[in-house]
């Protein structure tokens, strides 16, 4: 089963979302704000990607740190960070078959639907 991370007014979560229901592929989606982070495996995501792949360094959330919060950065405060302001993840997040994916690209999705 495919699970969908995201916020779902994201326009990146919503191409992804638009391109799995067109083509078939059965999902589940988890909105990091409606259904909350107590079951995201941010932890697994950090320790196992690096907070520069699981952090979007191009967000407004990201731009909204200080620069120290910004050069001090690692797991353990991307952890404290995201935990409490999830739009700092790089979305949509993708899990299948213990596969992890950040961000929309066909040819990824492509690949997670066969």
């Amino acid at each position: 089963m495919i699970t969908l991370y995201g916020i779902k007014n994201c326009d990146t979560v919503k191409k992804a979302r638009k391109w799995l229901e067109k083509n078939g592929v059965d999902y589940q989606f988890h909105d990091f704000r409606e259904d909350g982070m107590d079951n995201v495996p941010l932890k697994d995501w950090l320790e196992n990607f690096g907070w520069q792949e699981v952090l979007n360094r191009r967000s407004t959330s990201w731009r909204a740190l200080t620069d120290d919060q910004k050069s001090g950065m690692n797991n353990d405060t991307a952890l404290a960070l995201a935990s409490k302001t999830p739009t700092l993840i790089k979305r949509p997040v993708t899990t299948s078959n213990n596969n992890t994916h950040f961000g929309f690209k066909e040819a990824e999705f492509a690949q997670l639907a066969s």
